[in-house]
């Protein structure tokens, strides 16, 4: 029992580290995704005067000649933090960038 009462608190560390890491990555790859999806949007409506706000639902950066055969490159960012016992260890912004060639 004085065991499992010693090392109880370092296994709760580790597991919900692991469980804040796990929530990091899901959110970096939601927002790879949103950035792709952006990109893609951008690069089939390069006659849409809209072309832009139909991008920005993810608040992204987007950067373009829209000449035809040009790349249109979209940039998002989101901010994070990493909690652990109600204490914020990391924060910061994930950044995700993609660039597409407009049709």
């Amino acid at each position: 029992m004085v065991e499992f009462t010693l090392v109880l608190p370092i296994l709760c560390v580790v597991l919900f580290g692991v469980i804040q890491m796990g929530i990091l990555f899901h959110d970096y790859i939601t927002l790879t995704d949103a950035t792709r999806a952006g990109a893609r949007v951008a690069a089939v409506s390069s006659q849409d005067p809209l072309r832009v706000s139909k991008v920005s639902k993810v608040n992204p950066s987007v950067v373009s000649t829209w000449a035809h055969g040009a790349d249109v490159k979209v940039t998002a960012t989101y901010p994070y933090s990493v909690s652990l016992l109600g204490f914020v260890v990391k924060s910061g912004s994930l950044s995700s960038s993609t660039t597409e060639r407009v049709e």
